[in-house]
């Protein structure tokens, strides 16, 4: 992934867009890569259990690529107009498609309702935050802080070898000067959501556990 912000400032508008659009792009080319390597398969007219396997590859990257996309719409894109708001459940359900895969679960104790899209957003990128404190997967617990309109989120990973990227705390923290490019944009761009509702989004280790956690 290309591009990068001056070091010490933060990206324009024009810049934040093109990082986030690259972040989008890495999180799909390995799945349609994986569709393109079966068709190649099925071109070259296979026996039977190869022609299976390219059908299988292909079905289960559709799948894959079907579910980030629709993560990355509601995570980064703009989800409706000005002032709209989000369905906790749909969130659910966007989440568990893109981060569920055998290796990792999540334990979503939050009740189904409407919230500003912004804070669902927020949700969404704190999620995608946690997942990489556990690379080799775990759970992913879910928790409200406060309710109705106005409540934030916990998200606790719990998983082998949690760790605390501090480069990661450091694009949280307000005021930092860090350069961001298509790696750290997207810890940037959540900073940037938790903002918008007011509110501090926060990374530390908690025992063998990871927390992140916005208010």
């Amino acid at each position: 992934m290309s591009g990068t912000s001056s070091p010490g400032s933060a990206p324009d508008a024009l810049e934040l867009a093109a990082l986030l659009c690259s972040r989008v792009c890495h999180d799909l080319i390995s799945p349609v890569g994986a569709i393109v390597n079966g068709l190649e398969v099925l071109d070259d007219d296979p026996k039977p259990d190869d022609r299976e396997f390219a059908l299988d590859l292909i079905r289960k990257s559709a799948k894959t690529a079907s579910a980030r996309l629709q993560f990355c719409r509601l995570a980064f894109g703009a989800a409706g107009s000005a002032g709209a708001q989000i369905d906790l459940g749909d969130a659910q359900t966007m989440a568990k498609g893109h981060f569920e895969d055998g290796k990792l679960t999540i334990a979503w104790n939050l009740p189904r309702l409407l919230l500003p899209k912004n804070r669902v957003k927020l949700l969404l990128n704190m999620l995608v935050i946690a997942q990489q404190t556990i690379p080799r997967g775990g759970v992913l617990t879910v928790d409200p802080v406060g309710e109705g309109e106005t409540m934030s989120f916990q998200v606790t990973a719990a998983g082998m070898n949690a760790r605390v990227p501090q480069n990661v705390v450091d694009l949280l923290a307000s005021g930092s000067a860090g350069s961001v490019d298509a790696h750290a944009v997207q810890p940037y761009y959540t900073r940037l959501l938790a903002e918008a509702c007011g509110l501090v989004v926060s990374l530390a280790p908690d025992g063998d556990k990871v927390i992140v956690a916005a208010r």
